[in-house]
């Protein structure tokens, strides 16, 4: 896809962050939006900012719980009639969880898998009729970092993006088979600046692994270090060159070179940083950002730049 002008997108998670910022560029470029969220308030503000960067654009925004495989399909079917075509999907919304496997409650894992991974596959299912129709339409897909290496405390988190890498590569496949006019992207972004730490569960469980569960948001973000804009720049990019996956920010970039060159001696760098971190007395369950400079510094890597 090599304009976006005219095209038509829908994106979840669109109320904050990555999507709020996904919606403002893609109204730079002239492509018409139909936004969803369940933070009503968020994707309000969203939409004026949409519309004040483009006044020539229509923008859609729907109150929506990805989780809803019902409200999806309704969604998609009710953007393609008012817009009369629906280009892109971006499958975005997403939440965090932080507990130990032993510890973790059964209707916490099933809270996040329903809406970062089942999201996923109730945005793509729901909106891929309406890509082909269209001609031209491609579906955006958010993994993560960790749905390339894994961390502990995480296992959730982690256990839903590997998910969405693997299906949305496969589904790549499917597409390029069909030649049917249609593409897939799979995103990975390393710490982004957004508020997916305060959007998150912390269970009490992770002291055991030397987590303060009531700093570890806090701790967590200071750690991110591409801004939402930079990481929604990179995504529309690789989606302008069809890329399958796109590697955000160079924390990301750094780590998945890592876990290629050690596919099984990474996990003994992240424990052994997590046992200093500990010691330390810091309060991180997953610290994505700082791992990417200390890791690199322990396998000799040059960290790189935006």
């Amino acid at each position: 896809m090599k304009t976006f002008a005219g095209k038509v997108a829908a994106i979840t998670g669109a109320a904050s962050g990555m999507g709020r910022e996904l919606a403002v560029q893609l109204a730079q470029h002239g492509c018409h939006l139909a936004l969803g969220d369940v933070d009503e308030a968020g994707l309000a503000e969203t939409r004026r900012l949409a519309g004040a960067a483009n006044d020539g654009i229509r923008v859609e925004a729907t109150a929506l719980d990805v989780a809803d495989r019902a409200a999806v399909f309704a969604w998609a079917e009710a953007s393609a009639r008012l817009h009369g075509k629906v280009n892109l999907v971006f499958n975005n919304a997403g939440v965090g969880l932080a507990s130990t496997v032993e510890a973790m409650r059964l209707a916490d894992f099933e809270w996040l898998m329903n809406i970062n991974f089942w999201g996923v596959v109730h945005g793509t299912q729901a909106f891929l009729p309406h890509l082909k129709a269209s001609g031209d339409g491609h579906v955006v897909n958010t993994s993560s970092l960790f749905g390339l290496l894994a961390s502990p405390g995480a296992s959730a988190y982690h256990a839903a993006k590997f998910a969405v890498r693997g299906f949305t590569e496969s589904l790549r496949q499917e597409l390029d088979l069909m030649n049917c006019g249609v593409s897939a992207t799979c995103v990975h972004p390393g710490g982004i600046k957004t508020a997916i730490a305060r959007n998150s569960r912390v269970d009490a469980n992770v002291a055991a692994l030397g987590v303060d569960p009531l700093k570890s948001a806090q701790e967590f973000e200071k750690h991110f270090i591409t801004t939402a804009a930079a990481a929604a720049r990179t995504i529309l990019k690789a989606v302008r060159n069809n890329r399958r996956r796109v590697l955000v920010g160079p924390d990301a970039v750094v780590l998945d070179k890592i876990q290629r060159l050690f596919p099984s001696g990474y996990a003994a760098v992240v424990e052994s940083l997590h046992r200093r971190t500990h010691k330390t007395g810091a309060a991180t369950a997953s610290p994505a950002g700082d791992l990417a400079p200390r890791a690199t510094q322990e396998a000799g890597l040059p960290l790189p730049r935006e």
